[in-house]
C-alpha cells in the first residue's frame, strides 16, 4: 500500500520504518524535523524502563522495545541506548514497583532491593532522608532521544522512504480519506494516512479528539556538578525516579551536559507551536531545593541548561492507537510522558492496524466517549 505518516517523532518514525520493512510505499511528513525542539520527542534524552505497576501490556512493550533498539542501534551504528540501571527512591509505599516485579522477572529481568544501610554504602551521592528502601532495576537506562528520532529517518530515507519537510491541512473526517493537502499547495494521495503528531492531534482534529489529549507543559533543568566531581557522571551514576510525591526522576551527566533533573506532573496547558518556553523561576527553585535536599553535593549547583517540552495527555494516561470511521485514519499520539521508550512497539501495531485492522481496545478512541478517570503513568497500580 502507499502510506503517509504524519509526525516524524519515535511514533510515527518507527511507524514509518515498520511500514516501510513490511514492502510499503512509505511517505513521512513533518513541520520542523525530526528531533526539532518543539516536538515530545525532542530534547536529550529519555528514560527506558519497564516498571509499569500493574499495567503488564507496557512491561511487555518497554521489554520489547529494549530488544528493538537494541538491535536498531546496532544497525545504524549509533549509540543510542545505554542501560545505566534506574534507582526507584521509595517511601512507605512501592507497591508500584511491586506489582510489576513478577511480569518484569517472567521477561528474564531483574529487580534489587536495599536497604538504607546498603544503599548509602553504594550511592554516598544520596541523601536518604524519608525513604524506606531504594530499588534498582538494572536493565533499564536512557535513549538519546533527537539523536534517536534522527538517525530512525535517515536509515528510513536511505533504505527507500520519502521524508518530506512541510506542514500539513487538516482533511474533512466525514468521508473516506486518500488525499492530504499541505500548506504549500502540494495534494499527497495515499491509501492509508497515519496522524502520529503528538501534541497537535487535538488541534487538526478538535471535534473527534480536541482536549482528550491534553498538552501540558513541562520543565526539564540541567545543573552543572561542582569542579572535578564525577560522581554524578553516566558510569558512576544510574537513572533515578522518587516515588513520593512530587515525584522528580533525573538522569546522570551526559555527553557533559550536566544533571538532568525534572517533575513529573502534569504542567499548565500548553501550545507546542507558539508558547514560549522560557523556564519559570518559581519551578526552578522547587527543583532546585528537591536536589539540594536529596543529593547535598549539588546544594550549590548553578542551572545550566534548560528545557521546555511537553506532554501529550490521555485523561487516562494510556496511549491512542487506533482506526477512526469513516474516515479510515490512523490516529496515533497520547503519549502521557511515558510514550518515546515505546516507539518499536507501536510502530509494531500500527502496522498491524495499517494490514489487519487490529489494535488494543485499551488504546482505542471509544473510550473517550465515557468518563475517563483522570491519571498518569503512575498512578496505575
Amino acid at each position: 500500500m502507499n502510506v503517509i505518516v504524519v509526525g516524524a517523532g519515535s511514533f510515527g518514525s518507527w511507524s514509518a520504518r515498520k511500514l516501510l520493512e513490511a514492502g510499503h510505499q512509505v511517505t513521512l511528513i513533518d513541520s520542523w524535523g525530526p528531533g526539532n525542539s518543539r516536538a515530545s520527542s525532542g530534547g536529550e534524552t529519555r528514560v527506558i524502563r519497564t516498571v509499569y505497576g500493574q499495567d503488564e501490556i507496557y512491561v511487555e512493550m518497554a521489554k520489547d522495545s529494549m530488544d528493538q533498539w537494541r538491535v536498531f542501534q546496532q544497525d545504524s551504528g549509533e549509540k543510542l541506548m545505554e542501560l545505566v540501571g534506574s534507582l526507584w527512591f521509595c517511601g512507605e509505599d512501592d507497591s508500584y514497583i511491586q506489582a510489576a516485579a513478577p511480569k518484569i522477572r517472567s521477561l528474564g529481568l531483574d529487580l534489587q532491593e536495599y536497604d538504607l544501610a546498603e544503599a548509602a554504602q553504594r550511592w554516598p551521592q544520596i541523601r536518604l532522608q524519608g525513604l524506606n528502601k531504594v530499588i534498582l532495576e538494572p536493565t533499564s537506562g536512557y535513549l538519546k532521544a533527537r539523536l534517536a528520532c534522527q538517525t530512525l529517518v535517515e536509515l528510513f530515507v536511505r533504505q527507500g522512504g520519502n521524508y518530506l519537510k512541510g506542514a500539513v491541512q487538516a482533511p474533512a473526517i466525514d468521508q473516506p480519506v486518500h488525499e492530504l493537502k499541505l500548506q504549500d499547495g502540494q495534494v499527497l494521495s495515499a491509501d492509508v494516512i497515519v496522524f502520529a503528531c503528538g501534541p497537535w492531534l487535538g488541534t487538526l482534529f478538535p471535534g473527534l479528539i480536541g482536549n482528550q489529549i491534553q498538552v501540558s507543559r513541562q520543565e526539564v533543568y540541567y545543573f552543572g556538578t561542582p569542579d572535578g566531581n564525577t560522581a554524578f557522571d553516566r558510569g558512576n551514576f544510574p537513572i533515578w525516579l522518587e516515588l513520593i510525591d512530587p515525584i522528580y526522576y533525573g538522569i546522570p551527566s551526559i555527553d557533559r551536559r550536566g544533571f538532568k533533573v525534572a517533575r513529573d506532573e502534569r504542567g499548565e496547558d500548553f501550545d507546542p507551536s507558539s508558547s514560549d518556553r522560557t523556564p519559570t523561576l518559581s519551578l526552578v527553585e522547587k527543583a532546585r531545593d528537591y536536589i539540594a535536599g536529596r543529593f547535598p553535593a549539588l546544594a550549590q549547583a548553578p542551572l545550566i541548561e534548560s528545557r521546555v517540552c511537553q506532554y501529550s495527555n490521555t485523561p487516562d494516561g494510556h496511549f491512542l492507537l487506533d482506526r477512526h470511521e469513516p474516515s479510515g485514519l490512523i490516529l496515533v499520539g497520547g503519549g502521557s510522558g511515558h510514550g518515546f521508550k515505546m516507539g518499536p512497539s507501536i510502530g509494531d501495531r500500527v502496522r498491524d492496524l495499517v494490514e489487519n485492522n487490529t489494535t488494543e481496545p485499551l488504546f482505542g478512541l471509544s473510550r473517550f466517549a465515557g468518563k475517563l478517570t483522570r491519571t498518569t503513568q503512575f498512578d496505575h497500580s
